[in-house]
């Protein structure tokens, strides 16, 4: 499939509002909504629309501090990746895991949590406690300059 100008228009109102009613979002757009409905549901078959979500205020839950966190492994074997891979995604508060080239580091990892004690005991408890890791750096967001979720459909 694919996205002609409606389906764009489409996924930038529902990127900044997914709890648009198909009514609303249909108007906006200018569709009817049975059609506009349907072109929904075929972003959602053919796997252009992912999930809905509920963006949370961390600081009101008390999640104050965001780490990036650059992780490198003593060995680079399928093994050893698994084996990290495995464990970080079990940790919730572990938000993002990327494999990356171009550093010295062989992940990077986002990870928000809520103080700097908190953040010391899933760097000694957990992070540095898994087989392979043979290095780690931290560095620590003073502030967030753009905090957006949405993807630039408009370079599409």
């Amino acid at each position: 499939m694919k996205l002609d100008r409606t389906d764009r228009r489409i996924l930038d109102e529902m990127q900044r509002n997914a709890r648009i009613s198909n009514l609303e979002l249909a108007d906006k757009i200018g569709l009817s909504p049975s059609p506009c409905s349907r072109r929904v549901k075929q972003l959602e078959d053919e796997g252009f629309i992912n999930r809905h979500v509920t963006l949370l205020n961390q600081a009101k839950l008390g999640l104050k501090l965001i780490a990036m966190v650059q992780v490198s492994m003593d060995r680079h074997t399928p093994d050893r990746f698994e084996n990290f891979e495995s464990h970080v995604e079990s940790w919730p508060e572990v938000l993002e895991c990327y494999l990356i080239t171009g550093q010295t580091a062989d992940y990077l990892l986002k990870v928000i949590i809520q103080d700097m004690e908190a953040y010391r005991a899933f760097l000694l408890d957990k992070l540095t406690r898994i087989e392979g890791v043979s290095g780690v750096q931290s560095s620590f967001v003073l502030r967030k300059t753009i905090d957006s979720t949405a993807l630039p459909l408009e370079i599409l």
